[in-house]
């Protein structure tokens, strides 16, 4: 009717396999390749440095935090740093 004979239809058939199954393929490589990714962000660097944190205490007069070790006074006359 529309020209269309068992052999083409085999043939379509063919092709939206492959193209399914090429998506398919297509698709897990990206989640390999995400899921790498993820794997490596999490790994640390050789040779790489923690980031330097510093212990911090509390001013009893005025309430703000300063470096424990290196404190400099504020501008407050009662400053015990």
């Amino acid at each position: 009717m529309f020209g269309l004979g068992i052999s083409k239809l085999v043939v379509l058939a063919g092709i939206v396999m492959a193209v399914w199954y090429g998506f398919k393929i297509v698709g897990k490589l990206d989640q390999a390749r995400r899921r790498q990714q993820r794997e490596d962000r999490r790994r640390p660097r050789p040779g790489a440095r923690p980031p330097d944190v510093e212990d911090t205490v509390q001013c009893p007069v005025c309430g703000a935090y300063v470096v424990a070790r290196s404190a400099s006074p504020c501008e407050r006359p009662d400053c015990p740093y």
